[in-house]
């Protein structure tokens, strides 16, 4: 029998915010040791009261607008139940009835739509390290402040959820919600999997995968449930509605308890943090600071910057920002932080189309040539100028530099040594320069063709015989020390040739 798949998916998104949800403690444990960002509050010691922090409310807006959704002015706190050991309050503090971020919509690069159901505020609980016999607790993840987003089960295959964890991962990053690191666990996903028979207007028996921290882990996952209940359905039993783990060294999901609904979480209300109530002129300021997002660079640029080159360049909202300045889109100091606004959002300034060569130029060298190097990282956080990328671009273009010199000019943009020094001064201390006079050129080619060791190559072009013009432009470019620009000399050739 074939089955339709429905994937619903999850997204626990860490903020980007200094210190925790309910207290002042340091946000940013990476590289820290176990349980050293933790204050009495985390714990949940007696008489200890959390305290919301503004900035996460201010961080949920930003994501809600980046997926399109409505923001409610009210919402409000609950307490979900459950023991674990890596929860020391025995509950965990988020927004169940009334969530701040209401119904929306992702857009899919292939022009799919998946809609959001909402997203809510809560904190994080701790983390667990298990070894052969014993499990270690780690408590500085507690009540890192997340946004749980939900979407609908709009989602039928494993490359469309690939696609959409992918798309929303670079949503937060742009909107700068989100450090968006994946290794330490910035943002997590948890897949719903259910399959039911083509044709059948009910949904099947879901399983939950947990905690992928992957965009490839979740498409394997998916293809892993899909191929795993269909064989038990084919067999005749029943999905079980159950949490799962996912191995990538296995490739396989495993079970690990059964799914609880949500009477088995006793939700109440939490009396400790009042409701929050937000102005409509306090969420339009916040909602006016989100930046430009990826569908916005696609719109701008989607038509000059080769489709895969500007889907690696989403990958790096540093990247676009800087090419969107070049293009007279975004002014210089919006790519220090992303505080600007959408003000210049699709009002595309006249001057993009002159600035046509110049984009894809850099996008081709941002993508091909600074993200292959060792150190791109590094670079990413510091880059160059708007001028002078607009003049490597124009020194290009007048074929001042050859392709192999502009990537050389390059690369030294990145060289402490170099930084404050202007494009073509860094070109000329590399002596890469082209020489364009063709007065001076002419001199050259003469020169070249006055000496012995060219007259049989210059015989054998008059005899129709054009590959030899190769070795002429060899010589010229010799004698020139390898500053003559190859197609003006290639041209002087021919007309001293005929």
């Amino acid at each position: 029998m074939k089955y339709y798949p429905t994937i619903g998916i999850e997204c626990h998104v860490q903020l980007a915010t200094k210190t925790k949800l309910f207290s002042e403690v340091d946000n940013d444990a990476r590289h820290k040791e176990p349980n050293s960002c933790v204050s009495p509050v985390d714990y949940a010691l007696p008489g200890m009261l959390p305290r919301l922090n503004g900035e996460a409310v201010r961080l949920a807006i930003l994501a809600g607008r980046a997926m399109n959704c409505e923001i409610n002015a009210s919402s409000r706190f609950d307490r979900k139940h459950y023991f674990y050991p890596d929860s020391p309050k025995g509950y965990q503090i988020t927004q169940f009835y009334h969530p701040i971020i209401g119904e929306g919509h992702v857009d899919l690069p292939s022009g799919g739509k998946v809609r959001i159901e909402h997203a809510h505020l809560e904190g994080d609980a701790g983390k667990l390290t298990h070894f052969d016999s014993y499990s270690l607790v780690d408590l500085n993840r507690v009540d890192t402040p997340l946004i749980e987003i939900v979407s609908m089960p709009d989602i039928h295959s494993a490359k469309d959820a690939h696609d959409y964890c992918k798309e929303l991962w670079r949503l937060m990053i742009f909107a700068g919600v989100s450090y968006g690191d994946l290794y330490n666990g910035n943002m997590r996903f948890d897949v719903n999997v259910s399959l039911a028979p083509e044709g059948s207007d009910k949904l099947g028996t879901r399983a939950e995968v947990k905690n992928l921290n992957s965009f490839r882990s979740v498409e394997r996952a998916v293809e892993y449930e899909i191929k795993r209940q269909s064989k038990i359905l084919d067999a005749g039993d029943k999905v079980i509605q159950e949490t799962r783990g996912w191995s990538d060294a296995t490739g396989e999901t495993t079970g690990q308890r059964s799914k609880e609904e949500a009477k088995d979480y006793r939700y109440m209300p939490e009396p400790d943090i009042p409701p929050i109530n937000l102005s409509k002129e306090f969420i339009d300021t916040e909602s006016a600071k989100l930046p430009l997002m990826p569908k916005d660079y696609r719109s701008l640029f989607g038509e000059i910057i080769p489709h895969d080159t500007l889907e690696i360049m989403l990958d790096y909202p540093q990247l676009m920002r800087k090419i969107a300045e070049v293009a007279g889109v975004l002014s210089e100091e919006f790519d220090s932080g992303h505080t600007q606004g959408r003000s210049a959002k699709l009002t595309v300034p006249s001057q993009i189309s002159s600035a046509t060569p110049a984009i894809k130029l850099l996008s081709n060298l941002f993508a091909s040539v600074l993200l292959a190097e060792e150190k791109s990282a590094e670079y990413l956080n510091d880059l160059p100028a708007g001028k002078q990328l607009n003049d490597l671009a124009e020194m290009n273009a007048k074929k001042e530099l050859s392709s192999t010199a502009t990537k050389e000019v390059f690369l030294h943009l990145f060289d402490p040594q170099m930084r404050n020094k202007d494009t073509r001064s860094i070109a000329k201390e590399l002596g890469v320069i082209q020489e364009n006079d063709l007065g001076a050129l002419e001199k050259i080619v003469d020169t070249v063709l006055a000496k012995p060791e060219t007259q049989k190559a210059q015989e054998d072009f008059r005899n129709g015989e054009e590959k030899v013009i190769g070795f002429l432009v060899g010589q010229v470019m010799k004698e020139s020390h390898g500053k003559a620009n190859p197609s003006s000399v290639q041209e002087i050739l021919r007309k001293k040739l005929k």
